[in-house]
């Protein structure tokens, strides 16, 4: 049976706690009433609530105190004051304190439905994103020694600690999301939530409304409010996954609120302000976008003041050690499986393979073998076909492989260094007359 909203009620005035309980249980919500703050408090455990509707003057108390106490219980579920006669000063209080939204009375049926609605969706995420750090942890483990990956690692912690925006890059599969999660946890920003958007999954016709919201009426379907993905990331973080597939209107709306700080639902015509840490990825060159006209020029140095490659799997084999034992642990825990390890000789095999899905390529076919090994060792045996016949079709081409590893690696340490060799050399620890014949043989050029 799925599970209702509950939804309480501190109200003096029985008229009103009627007349909501009447509009929210129509509604399918589970409602609970208490016409003073001490009958509340009495019955704490029945008024543990997705949302609550305070009243900002009780016969015994006020709201602020109230929603002072209901913020010190649980910081995920949402607030919203109903005023009769409030002032500003009550207004300014109760929104620092954590005061969702208001509502004013005398109470309208479809103002109370689309605050109960907006709440209730900004609980829901708050309560995701803990079930996200649960399933982490409090500082997510990102897994892999090489030193290409750890560089990457210790440039995300570092950035953690201011609010600048960073642009993460790398080829899809390669745990672009992780880093972006870590820098989140690491960050000024982690009691808020961590809010993801796939730029690359939503309409070119929807993706304003994803992002900034609209307003009711603005456009065909538009039968409500909604609030976009900026407001919801409000004092916390807004991942923007694959952000090169913004079209050109989206991308100066982007830019306007990098630069002000402020949103603008569609349809709507008053700012909002919103302050949200903003992490975008790309497994596409954003500088050649840009080259060709498809980017813009302004946005692309807003998002990345600091860029971060997170590195192919290619580039870190030597990981694999590593990482196939975890994702085997991981998921055999999450089945209820009886725990299998794997051989050696396996794990030397998947080390020889190219990965071109990267490392989530490497965790579906690690699922593959649990599922389908009826043992509790997995042997190379075990492997699939392809993976174990990758190598011999690879052959040939190892060495683009990893001729397009360094050109890559030499790329990033140019960028790093605005094209200064000698530095770059240094970075690279090798010799600047070595350097400059490996830009030559790799065909590098500055890009302009």
């Amino acid at each position: 049976m799925t599970r209702k909203p509950h939804i309480v009620i501190v109200d003096d005035e029985p008229n009103i706690g009627r007349s909501l309980r009447l509009i929210l249980e129509g509604e399918g919500y589970r409602v609970s009433v208490f016409e003073s703050t001490s009958a509340f408090l009495a019955e704490r455990g029945r008024a543990i609530a997705d949302v609550y509707l305070l009243d900002l003057r009780l016969p015994d108390g006020n709201g602020i105190d109230l929603l002072r106490l209901v913020r010190q219980w649980d910081e995920r579920s949402a607030a919203v004051m109903i005023s009769g006669h409030g002032t500003v000063a009550d207004a300014v209080e109760a929104t620092r304190i954590g005061a969702f939204d208001f509502l004013e009375k005398p109470l309208a049926r479809d103002r109370v439905l689309l605050v109960v609605k907006n709440a209730l969706a900004w609980s829901d995420l708050q309560r995701e994103n803990q079930r996200f750090r649960e399933l982490v942890g409090e500082a997510p483990r990102m897994m892999g020694s090489a030193p290409v990956f750890q560089h990457a690692v210790q440039q995300a912690t570092q950035v953690a600690r201011s609010d600048v925006t960073v642009l993460l890059s790398g080829e899809s599969g390669t745990g672009k999301e992780l880093l972006a999660a870590h820098i989140h946890r690491e960050s000024p920003f982690a009691a808020g939530p961590f809010v993801k958007v796939n730029c690359a999954a939503i309409p070119t016709e929807l993706i304003e409304s994803e992002l900034f919201g609209h307003e009711k009426g603005a456009f065909t379907g538009a039968a409500a409010l909604r609030r976009g993905k900026f407001e919801l990331a409000d004092r916390g973080t807004i991942f923007l996954d694959e952000v090169g597939d913004l079209h050109e209107a989206s991308q100066a709306k982007l830019l306007r609120v990098l630069q002000d700080g402020e949103i603008q639902r569609v349809g709507g015509e008053q700012t909002i302000k919103v302050t949200a840490r903003v992490i975008s990825a790309t497994n596409r060159r954003l500088d050649e976008l840009v080259s060709d006209g498809r980017f813009r020029e302004d946005l692309y140095y807003r998002l990345s003041v600091v860029p971060i490659r997170v590195p192919a799997l290619r580039e870190r084999l030597q990981d694999i050690g590593e990482l196939v034992p975890y994702f085997l642990s991981e998921f055999c825990a999450r089945n209820n499986f009886r725990p299998r390890t794997i051989e050696p000789d396996a794990v030397a095999l998947l080390a020889r393979y190219a990965w071109p899905g990267n490392v989530r390529e490497l965790r579906n076919v690690v699922e593959r073998m649990a599922i389908l090994t009826p043992g509790e060792r997995i042997t190379a045996d075990a492997i699939p076909l392809e993976v174990r016949a990758g190598p011999a079709r690879a052959a040939t081409g190892l060495q683009d492989v990893r001729q397009t590893a360094e050109r890559e690696r030499i790329r990033q340490v140019l960028d790093q260094t605005d094209w200064n060799v000698s530095a770059a050399a240094r970075m690279l620890d090798t010799e600047r007359t070595a350097l400059h014949k490996r830009i030559r043989a790799l065909g590098l050029k500055r890009q302009n």
